[in-house]
């Protein structure tokens, strides 16, 4: 019996923390997400510009720093690659006001 009620009582915690989480910060984690994949595909064209015309780093440091960037590389030729729409850029200009 005091299992059941103990077992209800960390649904509702549960239930009740996902709710909070839901209402205040799903929206925070979502921006911060984006922002950091930003970042990310940033860092990528400053160390793989040369792949695409840019050639903004030495390849020095371009080798260097391959053994690190190359689980992401895949990624971000795909992301790079993909056609982007209309809507894709109004959530840019959001983001700058």
């Amino acid at each position: 019996m005091r299992e059941s009620i103990r077992e209800k009582i960390r649904l509702a915690r549960r239930v009740v923390g996902e709710i909070f989480y839901g209402m205040v910060l799903h929206d925070m984690v979502l921006g911060l997400r984006r922002q950091r994949g930003e970042v990310e595909r940033l860092f990528a064209l400053i160390l793989f510009g040369d792949m695409i015309g840019l050639p903004i780093l030495p390849p020095y440091y371009t080798l260097r720093l391959l053994p690190y960037v190359m689980p992401a590389l895949h990624r971000w030729k795909r992301s790079l690659l993909r056609e982007r729409d209309l809507t894709d850029l109004a959530e840019l200009i959001e983001a700058v006001d």
